[in-house]
């Protein structure tokens, strides 16, 4: 489901009432913890948070007019997910969350690929999410992805 909006703010407030806290409050948290060299700003008509064109000039293979997208959320019909690109590539990060998950959340992980469901808005593990943010540097978010995708 793409945002409502055009700007960051925007999607910031055109979120349903019932999730415009939980939601800002998460975006807070990437933003305050988004490693050097990451971007806030719309990708994919989510709330994304990106490595701009001015640091990784081709984009994203699937699209090079976008910027490499890192990481996003966007409020659902029946959650709020996360988007993490971090852990779908990288194995060992994947670990560490799965492990890390439950000493901050009582609720069982809903996970996809890159997604991460949030159906109790009280339930965010916000702390965990900004501990997440900062593992990945822009430059190993690049190295990673080329790695993986750039073959």
């Amino acid at each position: 489901m793409k945002a409502t909006g055009k700007t960051v703010e925007e999607i910031l407030t055109s979120v349903p009432a019932d999730r415009v806290e939980p939601f800002n409050k998460l975006h807070e948290v990437i933003a305050q913890n988004l490693p050097e060299g990451f971007e806030v700003g719309i990708s994919y008509g989510l709330l994304g948070y990106v490595v701009p064109h001015s640091l990784y000039p081709a984009g994203y293979h699937c699209k090079p007019s976008e910027p490499l997208p890192f990481a996003s959320i966007a409020s659902q019909k029946a959650s709020i997910n996360f988007y993490h690109m971090g852990i779908y590539a990288d194995p060992k990060l994947l670990d560490w969350f799965v492990t890390e998950y439950p000493k901050h959340c009582k609720r069982k992980l809903d996970m996809g690929k890159s997604c991460i469901r949030f159906k109790k808005m009280d339930e965010i593990p916000y702390e965990l999410i900004g501990e997440l943010m900062m593992k990945v540097t822009a430059s190993e978010w690049i190295s990673t992805y080329e790695k993986n995708i750039k073959k």
